[in-house]
């Protein structure tokens, strides 16, 4: 039976973000439905930080099969991936990707081809998902300030939207991303630390949230001005609403 692509996408958070706070990242495994799933790790935003490797099998090779895809080096090892990307990833359960420049991210997997591999893998029903960078990367545009002063930049598109991260964090991106959104970008989402958007094909299926205070918003064009519309969001701690089917 085919299942379903699912896209789980972090206004920030998770192991790199939230040290002894596992709800995003429990979640996501979870949605899994395994004992211990397949996660691969691709931390190509950071430029293959070694500590952003290890933090990453600190975190989940207790509960998960881990792997590593490194693009700016040639690790070798265990879960350093060595063979054929391609059918390693459409062999995994969940792609993470971590956050950095999305920029850097965006030019290294388009030079390596992986693009289409992770299409392919988010059609097959491997559940992508990341923070930062590794969640802005899926939309068609979105809001990126690893440089400086926020900007625009062109993701790759499985995601017909726009995406803003970090959004109560970092002030000055909710203002540039009202801006860029009144003057054409696409309608899209804007996700505070702590919380994640979870899509199914393409359709937002769910809001999950690591901190109660945490939430997302729609932010579009309608009559000439910019609404921001706040979305419901399921705080996944204690006393959480139950869990939406799969």
């Amino acid at each position: 039976m085919p299942r379903t692509p699912q896209i789980i996408a972090f206004g920030g958070g998770g192991f790199s973000m939230e040290n002894g706070n596992p709800l995003l990242d429990d979640h996501v495994l979870g949605l899994t439905r395994r004992k211990r799933p397949r996660v691969c790790f691709i931390p190509t935003a950071s430029g293959d930080a070694d500590h952003y490797v290890v933090r990453f099998y600190r975190k989940f090779s207790a509960t998960a099969d881990c792997s590593h895809v490194s693009l700016f080096r040639r690790d070798r090892g265990a879960g350093a991936v060595e063979g054929n990307l391609r059918e390693h990833l459409l062999q995994q359960d969940v792609v993470y990707v971590g956050g950095g420049s999305v920029l850097s991210l965006l030019g290294a997997w388009k030079a390596h081809g992986l693009e289409a591999t992770l299409e392919e893998c988010w059609r097959a029903g491997v559940i992508l998902c990341g923070g930062s960078a590794g969640s802005l990367c899926w939309f068609d545009e979105a809001v990126t300030a690893f440089h400086g002063a926020p900007e625009r930049v062109q993701g790759l598109g499985f995601l017909p939207y726009s995406n803003c991260v970090h959004y109560d964090a970092e002030p000055e991106r909710r203002t540039e991303f009202h801006g860029f959104v009144a003057d054409g970008m696409a309608a899209g989402f804007g996700a505070d630390d702590g919380c994640a958007l979870h899509f199914r094909g393409t359709e937002l299926y769910d809001v999950v949230t690591s901190k109660k205070r945490a939430g997302a918003f729609r932010v579009e064009a309608l009559g000439g001005q910019v609404v921001e519309t706040p979305l419901s969001a399921r705080y996944l701690g204690a006393h959480a609403a139950p869990a939406l089917a799969a």
